[in-house]
């Protein structure tokens, strides 16, 4: 295929030095183009698998697929074509654009800011463009005499876009491990959805450690350098994320001990709602108005927490009801179980059950116990519920709900002095 290129060109005159390059170039945007096309054909295949591991995937798909086939197809011309000319230059640009954009919609896929994307995509096209006409040592040797002097050390554009490189890669693989990783262990069938969770929390928390050593020894960082101040730098970290890290082992403890878990129903002080997530710092619990409080993993631990589906979801509500003197006691109770039964979140084993409590100044005082297996829902709109059809019952049977009455003399009732 080189032969074949190298006889086209030597058969086609570059007058003015611009008939090689153009065609170059034309070649470069049939490419392209050609890419386009099969990335339309591959992309219904692939949607699928991409789609489990997230949205953003699924709708870069057909763009990361054009530029990766773009990229490819150009990088065999320009493998084939004569070095050392001007159009193996184009073609190198061309290829370099290719990655770099392909570098940049794949990030992106993983929610990193775009102007986060920049670094790693420039040092890919610099890269390229470089290796394909001439190597590297020209560039990286002009980018490394751009740069100041700071004491013994020298910062140079090349040491700065490299940095900003690592790190940008590191993150980006940091995510989709977690990804990967996350998508396994939630579609492995060994573990109950509490045991899931902690095993991605650990995974995630193994993933940065081993990114963070990763990216000292690529960027060639003496950790001994820090031996000097590394005493007072731990004690000062220590003393500042103290809580944080606190909040982040007592998170793994209650995913462990499963004393909390995601969908229970819990009470912490004046916050009541079902848990929606278990995170590093604080477990989120989702109220019956919608609010979401964020309640430290620390409190949990310490506080008194009230768990309402710990070990049974069942969940018994306490109903007061009143009635008069005058009324009649059975019948009265038999209406309070029949309203309870009727009830449609009410269960029926264990059975409703009605106690009288005391007698009040005024009225019989009755309790209506009742449960319910599905707390997350609440108990207030259970209590209304059956005191509702309980109005409703009394009325139609002549049961009456006394009022509190008070007896009062004026002035002019005392007895007189004489």
């Amino acid at each position: 295929m080189t032969l074949s290129i190298a006889w086209l060109l030597n058969r086609v005159p570059d007058s003015g030095g611009l008939i090689h390059p153009l065609i170059a170039l034309g070649l470069a945007l049939v490419l392209h183009l050609a890419a386009a096309g099969l990335s339309r054909r591959v992309e219904p295949r692939l949607r699928g698998p991409m789609e489990a591991l997230g949205e953003s995937f699924a709708t870069r798909l057909r763009a990361m697929l054009r530029y990766a086939f773009s990229a490819l197809l150009i990088g065999i011309a320009t493998a084939f074509w004569p070095a050392d000319s001007v159009g193996h230059l184009v073609l190198g640009i061309g290829l370099g654009l290719s990655v770099a954009l392909l570098a940049g919609y794949a990030l992106r896929t993983l929610s990193i800011p775009r102007w986060a994307t920049l670094p790693l995509a420039l040092l890919l096209f610099l890269t390229i463009v470089s290796g394909t006409n001439g190597g590297l040592a020209p560039v990286g040797a002009t980018l490394d005499t751009v740069g100041i002097s700071l004491g013994k050390r020298r910062v140079t554009l090349l040491s700065l876009l490299s940095i900003a490189a690592t790190c940008v890669a590191l993150f980006a693989l940091v995510r989709l491990a977690n990804k990967l990783i996350g998508r396994s262990i939630g579609q492995a069938e060994g573990f109950d959805p509490t045991q899931k969770l902690l095993a991605q929390k650990l995974a995630a928390i193994a993933i940065i450690i081993a990114a963070f050593f990763i990216g000292v020894d690529m960027l060639g960082i003496d950790l001994t350098a820090f031996a000097v101040f590394s005493g007072a730098l731990g004690l000062a970290v220590g003393f500042g994320l103290q809580k944080t890290f606190g909040n982040l082992i007592a998170g793994i403890i209650l995913l462990m001990d499963r004393s909390i878990k995601p969908g229970d129903v819990i009470v912490v002080g004046e916050s009541f709602g079902w848990v929606n997530k278990i995170g590093v710092r604080a477990v989120s619990v989702i109220t019956r108005d919608g609010k979401e409080h964020l309640i430290p993993n620390e409190n949990l631990m310490t506080q008194e927490v009230e768990n309402w589906s710990y070990s049974d979801r069942n969940v018994r509500v306490r109903i007061p009801v009143g009635i008069g003197y005058d009324s009649d006691l059975k019948l009265a109770q038999a209406l309070m179980l029949q309203a309870a039964a009727e009830s449609p979140r009410v269960l029926r084993n264990p059975k409703p059950n009605v106690w009288l409590t005391g007698f009040g100044e005024s009225r019989v005082e009755h309790d209506i116990l009742v449960w319910i297996s599905d707390p997350e829902g609440g108990v207030g709109n259970v209590k209304s519920d059956v005191l509702g059809r309980v109005w409703q019952l009394f009325r139609d049977n002549g049961i009456t709900i006394p009022y509190p009455q008070r007896v009062i003399h004026s002035a002019a009732d005392l007895p007189q002095k004489p």
